[in-house]
C-alpha cells in the first residue's frame, strides 16, 4: 500500500492542534560496494521509493515530544534543556542523537512536535535508522533555518549514530539518504566524499529484494573483527611501502607480491577489498554503457566475494542468490549489507517480478522450510520538505 503524507499530516493535526511542515525520507539500497566504506573505498547507493514521512512543527516550550505511528512504545517526550541520555525504546536515540549533535555545534534548536511513520521494513538492513536522522535533520534544518547543507547533514547523522546510538557506521547510509535523485545511483569515494550521479533510468527494471528474516546477530562482532583484519592487512603491507593509509592505496599487483607475508585470511579480505572497489568502478561504466546484463553480473561477483573471501554470507543468503542463477529476468544479485542475514538485493524485469519472486520462495522453502518476505523498489530520491495539499 502506498504511503500517504496526508495520513500523517491528519495525524499530527490530530494528535498537536498545529500545522506541521512535512518531510519525506527514504530508505536506500546499496547495488554494489560492501565493507569498501571503512577502507576508503567506494560504494554504489542509492535512494529508494520506501520511506519514513514526519511531521514536524515548533512548540515554543522547550519540549521535544515524539509520536511514531507504526510503534508499539509510540511516544516520548523530553525537555531539550536536559542532559540526553539513552532511551529505554530505542528509536527516540536517533533523534535524540542528532539533536545533541546540533547543540554540540552551536545549533539553536526550539522545542518541536514530531509525529512519523513509514513503509520501510525494520531490519531489513534498509537503513530506516538513516532514514529518521536525514528526515528529523532536513525538518530542524528548515522549521529552525540552520541553514545546512546535505553533506552537513550526513556528516551529523553519522556522528549521531556513532556517539549516541552506539553503532559505529560509515557514511555511505545518510549520504545516500540525503543525496539520492529519482533515476540516478551515487558513486561515493569514502575518502574524500566526493561523489558522481549516474544514470539508472530502465523503467523496465525492479528491485526486488528478499528478506531472509534472520536478523543479524554475529554483523556487528564479526563487522569489528573484519575492519580489524582489513587494518592489519594495512600494518603488514606499509612496511612495503610507508605511503600506504588503507587499502585504498593498495593495487592488485602490489598485493599479489606480497601475498606470501600475509595469513591467508588477511590476504583474502584485502583481496576482497581491492576488488570490490575495481567492481564498482567497473559497474558505473556498465551504467554508462546501458549494459545492464554486465552490471548485474558484478553483482553476483560481489556476493561470490562476500562469501568465499571475506566470509560474511550466511546459507540462507547463499540459498536467495543460487535460486536467482539459471533465471532469465533476473540480472543481478547478491546479498546487500553488514551479512550473516537480511536482505538479498536483485535487478528483475519487473514484468517478471511475480513469478520470479515465486520461483525463488519455492527454492528457498525447499532448500531450508523457511518463511521468506519480499519487497519492491524503484530509485527515489532523497530527504526533502513536501508541499502537501
Amino acid at each position: 500500500m502506498t504511503l500517504n503524507p496526508n495520513n500523517i499530516l491528519t495525524k499530527f493535526m490530530e494528535r498537536f492542534g498545529s500545522s506541521p511542515i512535512v518531510v519525506e525520507s527514504p530508505a536506500r539500497v546499496n547495488l554494489i560496494g560492501e565493507h569498501t566504506d571503512y577502507n576508503d573505498g567506494f560504494v554504489l547507493p542509492a535512494a529508494i521509493d520506501k520511506m519514513i514521512v514526519l511531521a514536524l512543527a515548533p512548540n515554543n516550550q522547550n519540549r521535544i515530544r515524539l509520536y511514531a505511528a507504526d510503534m508499539d512504545k509510540f511516544s516520548y517526550e523530553v525537555d531539550i534543556t536536559d542532559q540526553f541520555t539513552k532511551s529505554e525504546i530505542g528509536w527516540p536515540d536517533y533523534i535524540l542523537g542528532v539533536v545533541d549533535q546540533l547543540q554540540i555545534r552551536g545549533y539553536q534548536v526550539g522545542g518541536f512536535d514530531c509525529l512519523f511513520g513509514g513503509d520501510i521494513p525494520i531490519g531489513a538492513g534498509l537503513s530506516s535508522s538513516a532514514a529518521l536522522e536525514g528526515g528529523i535533520l532536513t525538518g530542524l534544518s528548515s522549521l529552525f533555518d540552520l541553514g545546512l547543507t546535505r553533506l552537513q547533514m550526513a556528516k551529523i547523522g553519522q556522528k549521531a549514530e556513532n556517539l549516541f546510538v552506539g553503532v559505529q557506521c560509515g557514511i555511505m547510509d545518510q549520504f545516500a539518504n540525503l543525496h539520492g535523485e529519482s533515476g540516478k545511483v551515487i558513486r561515493l569515494d569514502c575518502r574524500s566524499l566526493e561523489y558522481s550521479l549516474y544514470p539508472f533510468k530502465r523503467d523496465d527494471i525492479a528491485i526486488l529484494l528478499c528478506d531472509t528474516k534472520v536478523r543479524r546477530e554475529l554483523a556487528s562482532s564479526e563487522y569489528n573483527v573484519r575492519r580489524k583484519q582489513c587494518e592489519e592487512g594495512v600494518r603488514i603491507l606499509k612496511q612495503f611501502d610507508p605511503s600506504i593509509k588503507s587499502l585504498r592505496n593498495v593495487k592488485h599487483d602490489f598485493l599479489e607480491h606480497r601475498k606470501d607475508t600475509l595469513p591467508g585470511v588477511i590476504y583474502n579480505r584485502c583481496r576482497f577489498v581491492l576488488d570490490e572497489n575495481q567492481r564498482v568502478l567497473d559497474a558505473c561504466n556498465n551504467l554508462l554503457q546501458d549494459d545492464i546484463k554486465s552490471f548485474g553480473q558484478k553483482m553476483y561477483e560481489s556476493h561470490y566475494g562476500l562469501r568465499d573471501l571475506y566470509e560474511v554470507s550466511c546459507r540462507e543468503l547463499d540459498v536467495l542468490v543460487e535460486a536467482t542463477e539459471t533465471l532469465d529476468s533476473v540480472l543481478g544479485s547478491r546479498m546487500m549489507g553488514g551479512g550473516f542475514g537480511g536482505c538479498t538485493i536483485n535487478l528483475v524485469y519487473e514484468h517478471k517480478i511475480e513469478s520470479v519472486a515465486e520461483q525463488i520462495k519455492q527454492h528457498y522453502q525447499a532448500e531450508l522450510q523457511k518463511p521468506i518476505e519480499f519487497y519492491i523498489a524503484k530509485i527515489g530520491k532523497g530527504a526533502s520538505v513536501l508541499e502537501v495539499v
